[in-house]
């Protein structure tokens, strides 16, 4: 008689990455996202211009980079989960408190400092952190997964989000998102883990056997082990990567192009809606950019895993090239018509950008101390992050256009791409910190 086969229970790692995933694109949806579609109906009731109105971008990058070097030390030493609810809690206390914001100082303080606080902690670093732990060699189909997700729960909801602003107004909105975020808190206390897998008795990928894993088991979060076989993961500490020119270069770039990001991101509907197009359907203009990441987050991941790590770094070239192309394309043809290459080589330069700097850095530098090796490359990402969206907007009140600072932005993209040729592997000799 044949034997039944008995069904394999999916690897924890899997359902971690659904769930991040999903819980980072609903906040990205409104927060990130939506914060275009809120912008012009918020400024235009509170009376502020769009610079100030931007401020809150800026506050909310400003405590990001105080709290990203501390949020990755907590990371790499008790682990994301409780770190992830925590600032749940933060983002769904700031939405309820904006449905009464009605001066600048709470609007900068809610929307600055409590919903801000709150994606930086749920939504970036901590959840990456998880997925660095549980995947080596699925490491690229992991954040491909969870990426892909991520831009399509934010160009799904988008839509939805600036047809309820124009329907029911910022305030109840705010509202509305703070019970889908509440949704979430339930499936990131069952899936969401503190510790490595080697720590609940398994392997990372999914291996069943330490012959079909590529990766030396670490028993706890804080082993000392130095090297991770198989994609030979060098396991750094700060100290070691900020050492190499690469920990450097890799900042320069990421900073040059969240620049790109930030300030286009923000002020895309705005500007949109400047050239005479409905709110609503600039939303679905912005969805549709949304839409062309997932193309480039799934292939980058893919790829990724089938890229030795010395050359990683040419798919960020690319990507960069992308964006640097569609901001250049409307610079020289600054028609309607120029929108869709516009948002789509955006999209689809900018859709892999961020998975990417997640596998390179985990690959360069390791799983050890990740989580401060990130949280401290985005510290000092933090100036320029700031300054981007209150840049784009001051252009704005002062001349009447964006074009100045698109410029500026398809020059930064430009820059990054060869910052990135020149980011290569660490090979020097690990030494003490």
């Amino acid at each position: 008689m044949a034997r039944k086969k008995t069904s394999q229970p999916i690897y924890l790692g899997w359902w971690m990455t659904w769930v991040t995933g999903m819980t980072t694109g609903l906040g990205h949806a409104f927060h990130l996202r939506g914060f275009s579609a809120i912008f012009k109906p918020l400024s235009a009731e509170l009376g502020f211009s769009r610079a100030v109105t931007s401020g809150a971008s800026g506050i909310r990058s400003l405590q990001f980079g105080i709290m990203a070097p501390v949020t990755g030390w907590f990371c790499d030493r008790i682990g994301p989960k409780w770190i992830i609810l925590s600032g749940l809690g933060f983002m769904i206390s700031g939405l309820i408190l904006m449905s009464r914001v009605n001066s600048l100082w709470t609007y900068y303080v809610t929307w600055g400092v409590l919903i801000g606080l709150g994606n930086s902690l749920a939504l970036t670093l901590p959840p990456d952190k998880a997925l660095i732990d549980w995947f080596v060699t699925k490491r690229g189909r992991a954040f491909a997964i969870r990426f892909i997700l991520i831009a399509i729960v934010s160009a799904v909801c988008l839509p939805i989000i600036t047809w309820m602003i124009s329907t029911h107004g910022w305030r109840t909105s705010c509202l509305i998102w703070a019970g889908v975020m509440g949704i979430t808190v339930p499936f990131v206390w069952m899936t969401i883990k503190q510790r490595r897998p080697e720590y609940y008795g398994l392997f990372p990928d999914g291996a069943k056997t330490r012959e079909n894993t590529t990766t030396e088991q670490f028993p706890l979060m804080d082993d000392d082990s130095s090297n991770s076989s198989g994609f030979e993961e060098r396991e750094h500490t700060l100290g070691q990567a900020m050492k190499t020119p690469a920990y450097w270069m890799l900042i320069a770039a990421d900073a040059s192009g969240m620049i790109v990001h930030a300030g286009f991101g923000l002020h895309c509907i705005p500007f949109i809606t400047d050239l005479g197009i409905d709110p609503t359907v600039a939303g679905s203009l912005m969805a549709m950019m949304i839409v062309f990441t997932i193309p480039s987050s799934l292939l980058s991941g893919l790829i990724a895993d089938r890229t030795r790590k010395e050359h990683l770094r040419f798919l960020l070239v690319g990507d960069y090239v992308f964006q640097a192309l569609g901001i250049g394309s409307f610079l020289i043809y600054p028609h309607t018509f120029m929108l869709y290459p516009l948002l789509i080589l955006l999209g689809f330069g900018n859709g892999a950008v961020r998975p990417l700097f997640i596998i390179i850095r985990g690959r360069y530098f390791g799983r050890k101390a990740y989580g401060a090796i990130e949280g401290t490359s985005m510290t000092f990402q933090t100036p320029f992050t700031i300054l981007s969206p209150i840049y784009a907007g001051w252009v704005f009140d002062t001349t009447g256009s964006y074009m100045t600072a698109f410029t500026l932005f398809a020059l930064l993209a430009a820059f990054s791409a060869f910052i990135m040729y020149l980011a290569r592997y660490p090979k020097t000799k690990i030494g003490k910190p």
